[in-house]
């Protein structure tokens, strides 16, 4: 298990590194590679909820009413997402101190695990929040009460969130004084005054090893920074150093999935980094309140042993101690650290999963009415009406011709008079599932009543966003930002009866804490996805870890991907290369010596051998590949790519009209679409048909050349034709869920440049996902019953 993610550019956020609890953290190979590079290049899910740009007209002719206006309407939806984040954190807060205390547990620890509590329960007299959780399972309940819910308002009413203060230029001149004096890049002066706030300076100067805090800095970076500020008194066992390697280890751990970190892999890991006292670190961090300590039981299903009896002769109490295999036992536990953030968003998580599990769907349409809409349907649809019927939660996994089954639910539900939304993790993704809705078709395999399917294709946007807007369909960000979506009710939750969410795997804990929050009570929600694919960006593998649970109804699809590409991807699925008849020239394998020639290759064959022999034209052709570096990266490929297809100056940061782009309004997140033009306001792009200007001051960071992308910027999407890049250098960085996300993207052609020779073969069948340390099982075990999987 990694505790930081490998952050070379063959590597992508959201695979966790190489490292095992006792091995070495490994090094990045390259300086640049920030934390906002990695979640660029991350799992970036598709944007949503800007608005559509108003039609064409004389600009002079405007009023200034009708100017403002418009921008209210482009409102940052980035900014929007946050706000409603910080609400949510406020809400599990105080929650949370609601809570009558921790529970009085590990009172029989020893060694490291009772030096955490003890460092815990040491400031917990103070202001500090509390930061131990002890993971002893409640009694399994049934929510009695109306839950809190976040205030939240319709979004006709939603203002724009105001934008996060920037630093003065003062603030900024006093940390870039203090940069200068410890031979840092004065560059990264707001940065550091964003990331610390008010007094940045002295802070800093205090503590040069907060110079952390901002992701472009490496631990061998703040240590020089930190001799040059304070000389002989900086040392390998200084505190300050051992609480920010701390801090810093986690955060890399998170941006790798996980939600917390075992003790002995952090210890392990700062050990590496050169901290003579690793346990000692750790405790510091706890008892500052920058980091939580848990108590998880091993196996979070067993039953909780009774206290011992206590006699009232000490030898009495003694042999009471002894007796370990009796009533006063305690179970074996794991101590995990995490940071708060994703502690207690897993945490709200796990309560609101519970509330859907146990509590009792709303009764709209009678049990008579869902077994005649089952009985009409067929196979695995059947199964997955009767699910939803009769559960509050529903897990859904298949294919992409599997979506077909999730379209005739929401009709069927439709049917029966409740309100129905289907949420999906891309702009894409919602469009073609829309065309499924309206059409009853899929550009990827037959309807459901076995006929041709008359979806829009993905190359038609104009028809895919007129489906889109008369459907249901929305995507997780806009749904969550309130920019799209049914609304929200008078108590914050969201106006409906059935929620289907799409790409259920890119769900992290944090957006699917305030997904589930945001469910009224007696609404169903299903989680629709395929397993077999990449994970999300952000931290958690909620999907996975429900299935693993088995705590609600799961229906495996049986409606089977066709075609070649079809065959070929359900064979990655099981850990099968196969080779395939491809007739029609579906899938075509592209043999190369070296990077050099991939790219060549690659721009010959979306420039003119796919246009040509297949019929897809470039701008409908997408290019994928391991990873942003390298000879053949992403990088490399769109310079390539762009000088054939678009030649420009690139006079506008590196961007010129036209030039096809993925934007990220937020990170982990990216919306494909084109340069319009550029002026003194910024960047304005053409994005899932808004119109989007892009400040300059952060073009460099949201916006990037988009003919090549990584699979986890392509997820969630599909073109028409698919080029898959496969560099000597990137043998590495595969993985049998890679190649089946980077293969699944192709609708009607799979080209795949191969230069990996048998590592290809070995990625598919030897190689699954890596593990992600997470807490949802054990946190739902003692929450919901267990026939609640029945």
């Amino acid at each position: 298990m990694s505790t930081e993610p490998e952050t070379t550019e063959e590597t992508e956020p959201g695979t966790p590194g190489g490292v095992e609890p006792g091995g070495a953290v490994e090094e990045a190979s390259e300086e640049e590679a920030s934390v906002e590079e990695a979640e660029s290049a991350g799992a970036d899910g598709e944007a949503a909820g800007e608005d559509e740009a108003a039609g064409e007209g004389d600009a002079e002719a405007k009023s200034e009413a009708d100017a403002e206006g418009e921008a209210a309407r482009q409102k940052s939806e980035a900014e929007a997402e946050l706000t409603a984040q910080r609400i949510e954190r406020e809400r599990i807060e105080r929650r949370k101190a609601k809570k009558q205390g921790p529970i009085a547990a590990g009172t029989k620890l020893s060694g490291t695990a009772a030096d955490l509590l003890a460092a815990v329960r040491a400031v917990e007299s103070g202001e500090k929040p509390v930061a131990v959780t002890v993971a002893e399972p409640p009694a399994p309940r049934r929510p009695d009460s109306e839950p809190v819910r976040r205030p939240q308002p319709t979004p006709a009413a939603v203002a724009p969130a105001p934008a996060s203060p920037s630093p003065g230029a003062e603030s900024v001149d006093a940390v870039r004084r203090v940069l200068t004096d410890g031979g840092a890049p004065d560059t990264l002066a707001p940065q550091v005054a964003a990331a610390l706030g008010e007094g940045a300076e002295e802070q800093l100067r205090a503590d040069p090893w907060l110079l952390l805090r901002v992701g472009a800095v490496r631990p061998e970076q703040a240590d020089g920074f930190a001799r040059a500020l304070l000389g002989a008194e900086c040392g390998p066992d200084d505190e300050r150093r051992g609480r920010a390697l701390t801090g810093w280890l986690l955060e890399q751990a998170a941006l790798a999935g996980h939600t917390a970190l075992e003790m002995p892999a952090l210890t392990a890991a700062l050990t590496q980094r050169g901290v003579p006292d690793p346990d000692a670190a750790v405790q510091s961090t706890v008892a500052e309140g920058e980091a939580l300590v848990f108590e998880d039981a091993l196996d979070p299903t067993a039953p909780v042993p009774a206290p011992a009896e206590h006699h009232e002769s000490e030898e009495g109490a003694e042999d009471d101690e002894d007796e370990g295999d009796g009533e006063g036992a305690e179970r074996p536990v794991r101590v995990l650290i995490g940071l708060e953030r994703y502690a207690l968003a897993e945490e709200s998580l796990a309560d609101g999963l519970a509330r859907v599990i146990n509590s009792v769907p709303k009764e709209d349409g009678s049990a008579e009415e869902w077994e005649r809409a089952a009985g009409a349907a067929k196979g695995s649809t059947a199964e997955l009406l009767r699910a939803v019927a009769g559960h509050g939660l529903v897990l859904h996994t298949g294919g992409e011709a599997s979506l077909v089954e999730p379209a005739a639910l929401l009709r069927a539900a439709a049917g029966l008079g409740l309100r129905v939304w289907a949420a999906a993790h891309s702009v894409i993704g919602r469009d073609r599932f829309a065309g499924r809705l309206t059409g009853d078709g899929s550009p990827n395999g037959t309807a459901s009543d076995g006929s041709s399917p008359t979806a829009p294709a993905t190359g038609d946007s104009a028809a895919a966003e007129d489906a889109a807007g008369s459907a249901p369909v929305t995507t997780v960000a806009g749904l969550l930002s309130g920019a799209e979506g049914p609304g929200r009710d008078g108590e914050g939750a969201l106006d409906l009866d059935l929620l289907v969410v799409l790409d259920a795997p890119q769900l992290d804990v944090e957006s699917a804490a305030l997904l589930v929050e945001s469910l009224p009570d007696g609404a169903r929600l299903v989680l629709a996805g395929d397993p077999a694919g990449l994970w999300s960006a952000g931290p958690g593998r909620v999907f996975a870890d429900l299935l693993a649970a088995r705590v609600c109804p799961s229906v495996a699809s049986r409606v089977p991907d066709p075609g070649p590409l079809g065959e070929l991807v359900s064979g990655v699925g099981i850990g099968e290369l196969n080779q395939v008849e491809a007739p029609g020239k579906e899938v075509v394998i592209v043999p190369v010596r070296d990077a050099g020639e991939a790219v060549h290759r690659t721009v010959q064959l979306v420039a003119d051998s796919v246009p040509r022999a297949i019929g897809i034209p470039a701008e409908q052709t997408q290019v994928i590949t391991p990873g942003h570096g390298g000879a053949a990266g992403t990088r490399a490929l769109n310079v390539a790519l762009k000088e054939r297809l678009n030649p420009g100056p690139g006079r506008f940061g590196g961007f010129d009209p036209g030039d096809r782009i993925a934007y990220s309004p937020a990170p982990g997140r990216s919306v494909p679409g084109h340069v319009v033009t550029a002026d003194a306001d910024g960047l304005h792009l053409s994005v899932s048909g808004a119109a989007v200007v892009v400040p300059k001051e952060r073009v460099e960071q949201s916006v990037r050349h988009g003919w090549a992308l990584t699979a986890h910027q392509a997820v969630g999407a599909h073109w028409p034709a698919v080029v898959v890049v496969l560099p000597g250098d990137a043998a590495q960085s595969l993985s049998r869920p890679w190649v089946y996300t980077a293969f699944g993207r192709a609708d009607r052609h799979l080209s795949v440049v191969h230069g990996v020779e048998q590592a290809l073969a070995r990625a598919v069948s030897e190689v699954p996902p890596k593990p992600r340390t997470t807490r949802l099982p054990v946190l739902l075990a003692p929450q919901v019953p267990v026939a609640a999987a029945g």
